[in-house]
């Protein structure tokens, strides 16, 4: 596992280094398949870096061989070295950013497909225990932030090779007005310290600052409703100006320090080039140095301190990176706590028995959420789930659902431990509708269906009129072609749960699940739901967890549920004739349920009820 981040937040952009061994490590994992792209591209950059030293050479031969022997007709040779250095170096040059950018773009598609589907398949532990925000900002900002890496590399390994062979060219030419050039990098080197100590605090300020106008920016657009009925406009608006006031402040600061080092390296560049033709020119004059290698040292000069420059410039920007490459492959270490066995059977079609035999659960060791449940439920059965806020009803169907794994005991599925069978056939047996229903940006028609690919026209028609959603639907302005907004936002909280039943309905399953389906839904509406139940429970096993008691009057049975334990059960009027917590929630507003002063609810896993 590799060293991780407690969150998401601004203080995110403060780690990394400059250079981190086991971010690289890995990123090559994906570099790999494409080395021989790879080994075109790095042929391709040593081309383009031959010809970025060999431009001077070629001055220095002009003015040597050819200038000061007067020889014109060499002059022609030189013109059309110049022209083929020229062509040389656009191809390269064309050819190598050209490969390097397809190399990063599949090196990113496959993270993102690995980021994305590693993220499908982990536990609800783990959404429990972390913010949306931080698996987005993993997938789309983090990734984003390697792609600048990748280019940056690839611009500074051009820049690399390039003081390499420049080096090494003034070198070649002249030992000794080398090392009367270098003489002035100690001063480069310890400006660059002195400014990237001040500098990259500025710039970390700055994405800092722009991280709480970003913050401030989501909250209120998502919140608008809220902040218009509360009438917040104003004080909003003065909230964001000072967010957005101290991020320009930070930029502008941070200007400063890179107006800076453009000029001070420019002194340095041309102390260094002043260095040569004081020297070299006596040298010159001495005949001691021949003219051509006086103006090329003074053009190689300009050469070595632009990639200095650049790469200085680009330091923010690798750290940054490597960061983003740490929280990236901790995401992708992360293990599902919920995963078949090597050995897990395939669950052939259930009648729909289950069982829970002495289960126990919990989010924290401290906190049980449920405590020795014991229950035995018939094919075909209808179970209602009552109890106060935190009772653990929502645990119960969430680990029926396999979401997690009992602590405790053990839960079965027509004689099989739900451990021992495939997720994927356990979960196809079975539909859930939630108490706030979620659509998909798709029609109307592949909602119904959705995932269920061998479910024909015909049966989504049919699972839609069964629970009364058919009529509205016709009513759309494409009827079941009609693509539906993000969340379904198109249609009406009631027309939403309506098709939210169709498509429980079209899966067929063998196990249903309503986790307060009704609830947010009006009078209408209910009475249409209700209509369509009897078709929804026939010969299925229903758990049913109702926020209206009403709703589960003709329940075969009802448990209720009071500080994660069984501590009656029966039917409706059963229940009603002994009194007791049923008889109680019952009467507190003659139809619905509501949480007791005296109950203690469970916590859930980040401070919550675990209902």
């Amino acid at each position: 596992m590799m060293r991780g981040f407690s969150r998401v937040d601004v203080d995110d952009e403060d780690q990394g280094t400059i250079y981190d061994r086991e971010v690289i490590a890995r990123l090559l994992l994906y570099v790999v398949p494409q080395w021989r792209i790879m080994a075109v591209t790095v042929v391709a950059m040593l081309v383009y870096t031959a010809t970025v030293v060999a431009v001077p050479w070629i001055v220095k031969l002009a003015i040597d061989d050819y200038v000061r022997p007067g020889d014109i007709s060499g002059l022609n040779w030189v013109v059309l070295a110049f022209l083929a250095a020229a062509l040389v170096q656009f191809g390269s040059n064309y050819l190598h950013l050209k490969l390097m950018a397809r190399v990063a773009q599949r090196v990113l598609y496959r993270l993102r497909v690995d980021l994305f589907s590693h993220t499908q398949g982990l536990s609800m532990s783990y959404f429990d225990r972390n913010e949306v925000g931080k698996t987005m900002s993993r997938v789309q900002n983090d990734v984003q932030h390697l792609q600048e890496f990748i280019s940056i590399m690839v611009l500074s390994l051009a820049d690399v090779l390039s003081l390499g062979g420049i080096v090494a060219a003034m070198f070649i030419m002249n030992v000794s007005l080398a090392l009367i050039t270098f003489s002035v990098i100690p001063l480069l080197f310890i400006m660059l310290v002195v400014w990237q100590r001040f500098a990259r605090l500025a710039f970390l300020r700055v994405r800092q600052r722009l991280a709480v106008v970003n913050s401030e920016l989501q909250e209120n657009i998502s919140g608008v409703r809220v902040v218009q009925s509360l009438n917040r406009e104003q004080s909003n608006i003065r909230r964001f100006g000072k967010a957005n006031y101290s991020h320009l402040d930070a930029t502008l600061q941070s200007s400063r320090y890179s107006a800076f080092l453009f000029p001070s390296v420019e002194v340095v560049s041309a102390l260094g080039l002043g260095l040569v033709v004081f020297f070299g020119g006596s040298m010159v004059l001495n005949d001691g140095l021949e003219a051509g290698i006086l103006v090329a040292f003074a053009l190689y000069i300009q050469r070595f301190f632009d990639p200095v420059r650049n790469l200085t410039m680009q330091y923010g920007d690798l750290q940054r990176a490597m960061a983003s490459g740490t929280r990236i492959f901790e995401l992708l270490d992360e293990k599902s706590e919920i995963s078949d066995k090597p050995d897990a059977e395939t669950l052939e079609p259930v009648r729909g028995e289950v069982r829970f035999e002495g289960v126990g659960f919990y989010y924290a060791p401290d906190a049980p959420v449920l405590q020795d449940i014991d229950i035995h439920v018939r094919p075909g059965e209808t179970v209602a789930l009552v109890g106060p806020t935190g009772a653990g009803k929502t645990s119960f169907v969430s680990l029926l659902m396999r979401l997690y794994d009992v602590k405790a005991g053990r839960i079965t599925v027509d004689g099989h431990d739900l451990r021992d069978v495939t997720q994927e056939s356990l979960v196809r047996q079975m539909s859930t509708v939630t108490q706030e229903p979620f659509l998909f940006s798709c029609t109307v028609r592949e909602n119904i269906r959705y995932n269920h690919k061998e479910v024909t026209d015909e049966e989504v028609e049919s699972a839609a009129k069964s629970v009364g959603a058919h009529e509205f639907i016709t009513k759309l302005p494409l009827g079941y072609e009609t693509p539906l907004h993000e969340r379904g936002s198109n249609l009406s909280v009631g027309q939403r749960q309506l098709v939210s039943f169709a498509r429980a309905l079209a899966a067929d399953p063998r196990i249903l699940i309503l986790d307060e389906a009704t609830a947010s839904i009006d009078t209408y509406t209910e009475v249409l739901i209700q209509k369509a139940l009897n078709e929804l429970l026939k010969d299925r096993t229903a758990f049913v967890i109702a926020h209206r008691l009403s709703t589960i009057r003709n329940s075969d049975r009802i448990l209720v549920l009071d500080q994660g334990r069984i501590i009656d059960q029966g039917t409706h009027d059963e229940l009603l004739a002994r009194g007791g917590l049923y008889a109680e929630l019952h009467s507190f507003t003659g139809e619905g349920e509501a949480p007791r002063p005296q109950a203690r609810p469970a916590l859930g896993p980040l401070g919550g009820t675990a209902d």
